[in-house]
């Protein structure tokens, strides 16, 4: 079963109705909740598949900055009342055109804010010593001032995501260093295990700052280097979801809860090998200690084996269950 397939049974079930086939949440769904199999590519698509999961809105990249598409999405959205959240690339600093035309789209399509991340990858994977990542993050603050220049013409949130590159202590001092009214973070609630740092400590450090969110739960199992990490559907990982909401909540109440969903076999964080550390200098074993204290001897999900079409099926699955629990447990 290829994407199109996976779209196609979806509305010949009836699930792009009008209604939803399910009540509707209040959290939405990130399109990188299908980023291993499904990944669908259309906005429209993935509306519908959204609410006929009963989600409350979606966050993707602009399928098309075409003015007539861009008022079918808007249309549409508002239609069921859902949100919509684009997802862009940083723009270069020189080379800003491209970012800019996306911004007046997505404001165009009335989106809440624009996601973005520094670094594709992650930071203990692309950088072998602390002199390059110093110029990515060099890199990465030009960035983000032509961004702001353009987000602040257009009046639409940035919203940059702890993407396994900035620690908590890092993200909240750029905020502070930048702070504006449309800047902000997209929070994710998993990502910065990977770097050692406590996760409910990262979303009270970042929940002030959080215009657009990543909700995910998390597991951890041991590995000869470090540990595994896997994203898991929301309470049958080890995060306190209850708390996590309610922090954000708090600190942003009008700020949408996003699920971040992502199938796919666990990650392998080294933090054993002397590699790992090339680029935390600030980095001690405390915060060493106290993320080994999470991990467990678990198992946990590996889809690389199964068939494509129960890969589909586990993928949809995991974020149905996600949205039954915010529902049911979250009161989203």
């Amino acid at each position: 079963m290829n994407r199109r397939t996976f779209l196609a049974t979806a509305a010949a079930s009836g699930a792009f109705a009008a209604a939803a086939a399910e009540p509707r949440s209040k959290m939405g769904i990130a399109v990188t909740s299908y980023l291993s199999f499904g990944r669908p590519k259309d906005n429209l698509e993935f509306l519908e598949h959204a609410n006929a999961l009963g989600a409350g809105g979606i966050q993707m990249p602009l399928t098309s900055r075409e003015p007539d598409y861009i008022r079918k999405l808007r249309t549409r959205a508002e239609q069921l009342g859902m949100y919509f959240e684009a997802i862009a690339a940083l723009p270069a600093q020189n080379d800003t055109a491209a970012f800019e035309s996306t911004v007046a789209a997505a404001k165009q399509a009335g989106a809440l804010a624009i996601r973005v991340n520094c670094l594709p990858g992650r930071r203990y994977e692309n950088f072998t010593n602390l002199a390059d990542w110093s110029k990515a993050v060099d890199q990465s603050r030009r960035n983000i001032d032509a961004a702001l220049r353009i987000v602040e013409k257009h009046q639409v949130p940035l919203a940059i995501e702890n993407h396994k590159d900035w620690t908590a202590d890092e993200m909240v001092a750029l905020m502070q260093e930048k702070a504006g009214r449309w800047l902000g973070v997209c929070l994710d609630t998993g990502n910065n295990i990977a770097l050692l740092d406590d996760p409910m400590a990262l979303v009270e450090a970042l929940a002030p700052y959080a215009i657009s969110t990543h909700i995910k739960d998390m597991a951890v199992a041991p590995y000869p280097d470090g540990f595994l990490l896997s994203e898991m559907p929301l309470g049958e990982g080890m995060l306190d979801m209850r708390r996590i909401v309610d922090t954000v909540r708090r600190a942003r109440p009008e700020t949408r809860l996003t699920l971040e969903m992502i199938t796919r076999d666990p990650l392998k964080v080294p933090c054993l090998t002397d590699a790992y550390w090339a680029t935390f200098p600030q980095r001690n074993g405390v915060y060493l200690a106290r993320t080994l204290r999470m991990v467990r001897e678990r198992s946990l999900p590996v889809v690389s084996g199964l068939s494509r079409d129960a890969q589909l099926q586990l993928e949809e699955d995991n974020v149905k269950k996600s949205l039954t629990y915010a529902r049911a447990r979250l009161d989203l």
